[in-house]
């Protein structure tokens, strides 16, 4: 897969992600950002919750897949950095999917009362989302430290995964005032990595042994 066909698939990733996330606020008369998990725009009672599903997120998990699945290649060799590529695909770009599928109960349920299956996939899935995404991210950067070309990458992979490492903290209690600024905080930072790759990649990358 060439270069800048992989920007391509790595950015309209993002964007479907984003913009869904986006428009999917304006079913609401008073949602709010803040407090709201994204996935209540989504949820089974929404109007327009299947469409933001099947043309927002399930694409956005699909080419996601294929940006992580084939974007190590373009790096340099390292466990490190095919394992934390991997890990994106896996848990970022199959998970997007997954929840696209399985979308939550009305409201998100955050209390729990009498969930659906959909609901109960739906939070495991985000959960393994949330701890195994920032770990990939900062094995990328790790795996990058060794080879100056791609320092800055590195650093930025570093500092993106630790930051949501933190957050992640915050959102551990679903039922806190500002679930939906962590949230958005923490898609925003891994929304922010994929670009910084998409850039790289563009700018002609390849794949070279790290000794």
């Amino acid at each position: 897969m060439s270069n800048k066909l992989l920007f391509l698939i790595g950015i309209l990733g993002v964007t479907f992600f984003a913009v869904a996330s986006f428009l999917g606020g304006f079913q609401f008369d008073n949602y709010d950002p803040i407090s709201q998990y994204i996935s209540e725009t989504m949820a089974v009672d929404m109007p327009y919750g299947k469409s933001l599903r099947y043309f927002g997120y399930i694409p956005s998990g699909i080419l996601l897949t294929i940006f992580a699945f084939a974007g190590f290649k373009k790096f340099p060799k390292s466990n490190l950095i095919k394992f934390g590529f991997w890990g994106l695909g896996l848990f970022y770009g199959i998970a997007t999917i997954v929840v696209g599928i399985f979308p939550c109960d009305k409201g998100c349920n955050k209390d729990l009362v009498d969930p659906s299956i959909s609901q109960l996939i739906h939070n495991l899935t985000g959960l393994l989302t949330y701890i195994f995404v920032p770990i990939s991210i900062i094995m990328i950067g790790v795996g990058l430290r060794k080879s100056k070309k791609y320092s800055r990458l590195s650093k930025i992979g570093i500092i993106c995964g630790i930051i949501c490492i933190v957050i992640t903290g915050f959102l551990s209690n679903p039922l806190t005032n500002y679930a939906g600024l962590f949230q958005r905080i923490i898609e925003g930072i891994f929304i922010i990595w994929i670009i910084a790759c998409s850039i790289y990649i563009k700018r002609g990358t390849q794949s070279n042994n790290i000794t």
